[in-house]
């Protein structure tokens, strides 16, 4: 935790300067930066359940595309088991 407190007769850009300055070398917004967009990893039933997702798709849009059918996303979104 970052904490800067004010001078006698600082400014508050004087102020806020060296705040930013302690944030910088602290590494905070590095930090904050990294885990910002961090995603946990899929567990490996849902990574499979996923892959066979993916492949049905694949397999899907192959079969329409040899019967010469448009392949549009709604026809692979509700596709017919």
């Amino acid at each position: 935790m970052v904490e800067v407190k004010r001078k006698d007769n600082e400014s508050f850009e004087s102020l806020l300067r060296r705040f930013n300055r302690k944030i910088q070398q602290s590494g905070i917004l590095v930090r904050a930066r990294k885990t910002r967009f961090f995603e946990p990893g899929k567990s490996r039933n849902l990574q499979r359940v996923a892959a066979r997702r993916r492949s049905e798709l694949r397999e899907l849009r192959e079969e329409l595309k040899k019967l010469g059918k448009p392949v549009t996303r709604h026809t692979t979104q509700f596709k017919s088991r």
